[in-house]
């Protein structure tokens, strides 16, 4: 469903993918780990064809992302759903219009079948009722499913989560975890998480791919990462300040 070969970019001097392959199969779900700044969200950037890479390819369900126009991007898009670091919902609008948003511009749904399917998003993400609230009156954990309703809005393919676990606490972490697991099963889609929160990774991964200095430098199952003779590996997913990654940078 997706692959990348050999992919380079750089921001000025800064080499920030060097090199980087990776390919997830249709219906699974990978996990991206690695260190704040190791260039996780460049990453998802390139599938979805916000960024352009330096050199190397970038395929999506059969179709080189790195070489389409705006306007076949767009349509590509349509495939995609994200849940953003932060939910990332407007302000000035309603739950419920936040979740209408795509359907509005990408749809020629009429408004009562919009209305309809918006109440069915927010009913799988357990928040039926809260369409006519504002995101300010929303806790982190609710805009968080909000977010995952106005991702599967459009009935997409694949959806991107960036950091999906953050600012949430452990219960509500896990809450957020099992939902999206719930989706990929009911909604059988392919799934690209970044994140480096372990236990997350653990639990929603079928595949986990650790990105360090610019490559990934393993995947495997959540068990093999686990038991991996990597000493970079085994010193990320333990969280220790002693090891080959300099704990201070």
């Amino acid at each position: 469903m997706i692959e990348l070969k050999d992919i380079h970019i750089s921001f000025g001097n800064h080499k920030v993918l060097d090199g980087v392959n990776l390919e997830v199969k249709k219906g699974e779900s990978v996990v991206v780990i690695g260190r704040s700044g190791s260039g996780k969200t460049v990453l998802i950037k390139h599938i979805i064809g916000l960024l352009k890479p330096d050199y190397g390819e970038v395929w999506v369900d059969g179709i080189k992302v790195n070489e389409l126009k705006e306007k076949e991007l767009n349509q590509l898009r349509k495939k995609f759903g994200m849940l953003f670091q932060y939910a990332a919902l407007f302000d000035s609008m309603t739950v419920g219009e936040n979740v209408a948003f795509a359907l509005m511009q990408n749809t020629r749904m009429k408004r009562e079948a919009i209305e309809k399917r918006v109440k069915e998003c927010l009913r799988m993400v357990g928040l039926e009722d809260v369409g006519h609230m504002n995101p300010a009156e929303l806790s982190g954990g609710m805009k968080k499913r909000v977010g995952l309703a106005r991702a599967i809005a459009l009935q997409p393919e694949i959806i991107l989560y960036d950091e999906p676990s953050t600012g949430l606490d452990p219960i509500m972490a896990d809450a957020i975890n099992n939902l999206i697991i719930e989706l990929r099963e009911k909604l059988n889609v392919t799934s690209v998480s970044i994140t480096h929160d372990m236990v997350s990774a653990f639990k929603i991964a079928d595949r986990v791919a650790m990105l360090y200095e610019g490559k990934i430098i393993e995947t495997g199952s959540p068990e093999e990462i686990k038991s991996s003779p990597n000493p970079v590996v085994q010193q990320f997913i333990h969280g220790e300040a002693k090891g080959p990654i300099p704990s201070l940078e």
